[in-house]
């Protein structure tokens, strides 16, 4: 029992981690990243579908991403979804292809996504703390159910503190590089 709580709160963690780091390749740092667009959606024949679906992203070179739609009616509607995104970006389009030039972060502009990599970055810890309490509230259960002894509720207690802070500190690696790849002109 203990087992299944401790490997579920990992686990918990472990996406959480993961989606930190989809929120962070979001946020542009002024490199070309086909991240960038992978969460846009286009109008693909009246249904909302995902840009990955109808186009192949590219990085044509360090400042420029290359859409490629795979059918040339939807060049317009591609080149819609990027400028409707607010993204900042102003595609460009020759023929079927649509490229995407990434202007420079601005000092200001990469001060404000700093707080953004932070606010996000105390989400995630927040969402690790209430996993902490989750699985120390499942514990407490156990042992008022008298399923497990009180020297075992303590030492997975302190299993799960330690798998919090692990995680913890994989989310201040995580935001730092991802300040540091901010701050870089």
């Amino acid at each position: 029992m203990i087992n299944n709580i401790t490997r579920d709160t990992k686990s918990r963690m472990e996406k959480s981690i993961d989606a930190l780091k989809q929120e962070l390749a979001k946020l542009r740092t002024g490199r070309a990243h086909p991240s960038l667009l992978e969460h846009l959606t286009v109008n693909y024949y009246g249904n909302p579908t995902p840009l990955n679906q109808v186009a192949n992203i590219a990085i044509e070179n360090a400042r420029t991403l290359m859409v490629t739609p795979w059918e040339k009616t939807m060049v317009q509607e591609i080149e819609k979804a990027i400028m409707t995104a607010n993204l900042g970006l102003n595609p460009n389009t020759a023929g079927t292809v649509i490229r995407i030039p990434m202007p420079p972060l601005t000092e200001e502009r990469r001060k404000s996504l700093g707080k953004v990599v932070r606010e996000e970055a105390e989400r995630a810890r927040v969402a690790i703390r209430s996993i902490r309490r989750d699985a120390n509230q499942e514990l407490k259960t156990l042992l008022k159910d008298k399923k497990i002894s009180e020297d075992e509720e303590h030492r997975a207690q302190t299993t799960v503190q330690k798998t919090t802070d692990e995680f913890v500190t994989q989310i201040d690696a995580v935001s730092t590089a991802k300040e540091k790849d901010l701050m870089e002109m």
